[in-house]
């Protein structure tokens, strides 16, 4: 008896652990290409952001 429970439950286990498809899926997404325009920008406009903190660090030292 104790053998015919196992055997159902190993059956059991097996039946719903093969429950998927080894079948190769249909869906096929297209890619999404995703264009960006570059922003054209002069050499200077690394430079404002440090020369304004260099100018707070002096005014706040100058007080």
């Amino acid at each position: 008896m104790k053998k015919l429970v196992l055997a159902a439950a190993f059956a059991g286990a097996a039946s719903t652990a093969m429950a998927g498809s080894y079948a190769k899926d249909d869906v096929v997404m297209e890619p999404v290409v995703v264009v960006e325009e570059a922003q054209q920008s002069s050499s200077s406009a690394g430079l404002i952001i440090p020369l304004v903190v260099i100018a707070l660090l002096a005014a706040a030292a100058a007080d």
